[in-house]
């Protein structure tokens, strides 16, 4: 089992920075491919990126592609996910989770493991 722990989330302003962290517990972290996803007030659950478990392949969603970047440490157990030129839309709630499948997937109903999430407001 994993348990997952979202950090880094904040107020900032159109244009700007956030670099989210999620910290992973156990000693599997690398049998795990690993994403992001966010929730916005009143919608569903939107896939953001994924990263495999070695870290050698990536996905994005098309709103954040250019944008963000998704990395991992496997010896820090800890994904992130570096948001830059955030907009007003990128405000929700965004939340990492763990995948054990090698097959890229980008619905929530393929993750395995959730964090609680973190809370990202963009101000125009």
């Amino acid at each position: 089992q994993v348990q997952l722990a979202e950090s880094g989330g904040g107020l900032v302003q159109t244009g700007g920075s956030l670099r989210l962290s999620c910290a992973a517990s156990g000693r599997t972290f690398s049998s795990y491919a690993m994403a992001w996803f966010r929730q916005a007030p009143g919608k569903e659950r939107e896939f953001v990126a994924r990263i495999s478990r070695t870290g050698r392949n990536t996905y994005y969603g098309d709103s954040v592609k250019g944008r963000f970047t998704i990395s991992r440490d496997n010896l820090k157990n800890t994904v992130y996910l570096q948001m830059n030129s955030l907009k007003p839309e990128d405000t929700a709630v965004y939340y990492c989770a763990a995948d054990l499948d090698i097959v890229a997937q980008t619905s929530t109903s393929a993750y395995d493991y959730w964090g609680q999430g973190t809370q990202v407001t963009v101000s125009s």
